[in-house]
């Protein structure tokens, strides 16, 4: 509900590295938006990340997560540190967020604002505007399967792709609602290996087309990944929204992330539609880059935008995407860090200073 009539409970967690510049940034953007919108919120900051785990040697209760249920929305900078075994903060902080509140959905919007910004020749904005939609919640993903014999000359570790029916049909429908609604070129494509992963994608292949019997409407087609990943490096412009699964969706979408710029633009959000969902930039703590000042706020920034739209600010999220492409196109040298030509607060700043 809009318009100063309902206060958004947000949970902020910082995270690592450079997580907690780039989320100040987007506080400071989401403080400014909110007077000229007229609507009010209430913030929480939660300590989970790698420091917090080398002190506690925790990572997320159970406890936590039913905290977490009583928010209107999660917003995260980023997990990863150093100090940490790799798998242990993603599995115990990010996964189980995603797995515990069921944001079934991963969203990934890739969009080009800026041209200068693209690695690929002649791509213009127009030509870099499409929706990733990954299944968030199964696939590889799950943690499921087992070693046999470890340890020993014959050892096996079989990792298995669990996809259920419900679990890839809400998902499928998802897709189909949010190709509708954005009305663009209506045209989604899914995305698998179906000559060779012929269990899972018989699945996936299926139910895709026994929903889109109800969305007439609707262009479908399919590709294959390693062909999807080929085109969107030659013809971008072919896609409009892309369902896929959880371990496809993760590959793509960071090749996506290149192609509209780099890390330091691209945003996504964990989908729970009738329940909490969590955004968040899809880059990484970046720890080299820690209290240097000189990363890309924009990716958080972006999050932010995600994040207000799906609470219904639409105005304001369209203030905010509206603000960075003004930055983006007119006042940075590039996207990477250290070279934007402005510090990390001097962005934000800037961004603050285009809101309309």
């Amino acid at each position: 509900m809009a318009g100063g009539r309902i206060t958004y409970k947000i949970a902020v967690i910082p995270g690592d590295g450079t997580g907690p510049e780039v989320i100040a940034e987007g506080l400071k953007v989401l403080k400014a938006v909110s007077h000229l919108y007229n609507f009010t919120y209430a913030i929480e900051e939660f300590p989970f990340g790698g420091e917090h785990y080398l002190k506690a040697g925790k990572t997320l209760t159970d406890e936590d997560i039913e905290k977490l249920k009583s928010f209107s929305a999660i917003y995260l900078g980023a997990i990863g540190h150093p100090g940490v075994k790799p798998g242990i903060l993603e599995t115990g902080i990010l996964l189980k967020i995603r797995f515990s509140l069921d944001q079934y959905v991963n969203l990934r919007p890739v969009k080009l604002y800026n041209p200068q910004f693209c690695p690929l020749k002649n791509k213009m904005a127009e030509d870099i505007d499409f929706v990733v939609i990954r299944e968030n919640s199964e696939g590889l993903y799950k943690g499921m399967g087992e070693f046999r014999n470890k340890g020993t000359p014959d050892e096996i570790a079989i990792q298995i792709s669990y996809n259920t029916r419900k679990g890839v049909e809400r998902c499928i429908r998802y897709a189909f609602e949010y190709t509708k609604k954005r009305n663009k070129k209506k045209k989604l494509t899914l995305c698998g290996k179906t000559n060779v992963l012929t269990y899972a994608w018989d699945l996936w292949e299926r139910t895709f087309y026994e929903v889109a019997k109800e969305y007439p409407d609707i262009t479908t087609d399919y590709a294959h990944v390693d062909a999807t990943t080929m085109w969107f490096v030659k013809n971008p412009e072919w896609f409009d929204v892309i369902v896929t699964d959880n371990m496809f969706g993760d590959i793509i979408t960071d090749l996506g992330a290149i192609i509209q710029g780099g890390m330091g633009i691209a945003a996504g959000g964990n989908i729970n539609p009738t329940g909490v969902s969590m955004f968040e930039p899809i880059g990484g703590s970046a720890p080299k880059y820690t209290g240097k000042g000189v990363i890309n706020p924009l990716a958080a920034i972006c999050a932010l935008s995600m994040m207000l739209e799906h609470l219904g600010e639409k105005e304001a999220a369209a203030s905010v995407e509206n603000a960075v492409i003004s930055v983006v196109t007119k006042k940075l040298k590039s996207l990477a860090a250290g070279k934007m030509g402005y510090t990390t607060a001097e962005v934000g700043d800037l961004v603050v200073a285009s809101l309309t």
